[in-house]
């Protein structure tokens, strides 16, 4: 079992989605983050004071797969979120110990779906 977690640009999650989907990946958490890379933010002015913007705006996804479903899901989001500009995010594979259904108790790859 592994913990997928990407950082996309927000207006590329949609195409992320759909991607996973066709996949047959549909269980995910998506959350808004704030983070800065090789993009290294803006400068911006506002009401007449500079004003230097290095957090972005990001989307944090989060999928738990089974091990025969880390290469789609690595391929699907890669498909969804590329662009070829800086900024397209990062992929990280964690390996996860456990996982449980509260609604059932199964444990283990029963409990990923």
């Amino acid at each position: 079992m592994k913990l997928i977690i990407a950082y996309v640009q927000p207006e590329r999650l949609n195409a992320v989605k759909q991607a996973l989907y066709e996949r047959e990946i549909y269980k995910l958490s998506v959350t808004n983050a704030l983070g800065c890379g090789q993009q290294k933010g803006y400068h911006e002015t506002y009401r007449g004071a500079d004003i230097e913007v290095n957090l972005l705006k990001k989307v944090r996804i989060e999928i738990a797969v089974n091990d025969s479903f880390v290469e789609p899901t690595i391929e699907g989001i890669i498909a969804g979120a590329k662009t070829g500009n800086i900024g397209d995010g990062k992929i990280f594979i964690h390996s996860l110990d456990e996982c449980i259904r509260i609604r059932t108790g199964e444990k283990g790859n029963e409990a990923i779906g």
